[in-house]
């Protein structure tokens, strides 16, 4: 009797579908695609953007722009270099700050 009790256990153990370890795999690997999409999107591609128009910036400075330096110093332009650029702070104060310190162009001689 429990022979048929214990073959009948065996049978229905037996024809039910063994998951395999690579199904969770498989749903995984999309989850993770999609995590570094997101993480493009909205961290790397905005920085990149920033980046490009922060050089396209540097690049168009010209003298008599009115810029402001990452230091919070305030001036117009009056000489560039390749690397450098000479701001006047007041009459006859003038000081040199590399591309990289100028933050923002407030105003240039072609607006005014």
């Amino acid at each position: 009797m429990w022979d048929v009790v214990l073959a009948q256990a065996t049978e229905g153990t037996e024809s039910a579908p063994a998951t395999s370890p690579s199904s969770g795999l498989t749903s995984f690997v999309p989850m993770i695609a999609i995590f570094f999409l997101i993480m493009y999107l909205f961290m790397i591609r905005p920085n990149q953007k920033r980046d490009r128009e922060r050089r396209q910036m540097l690049a168009a400075l010209a003298k008599g722009d009115k810029v402001v330096t990452t230091g919070g110093i305030c001036g117009t332009v009056v000489g560039l270099s390749e690397r450098s650029v000479v701001v006047r702070v007041d009459d006859n104060v003038n000081i040199e700050f590399l591309r990289g310190a100028i933050s923002q162009i407030t105003s240039s001689e072609k607006e005014e």
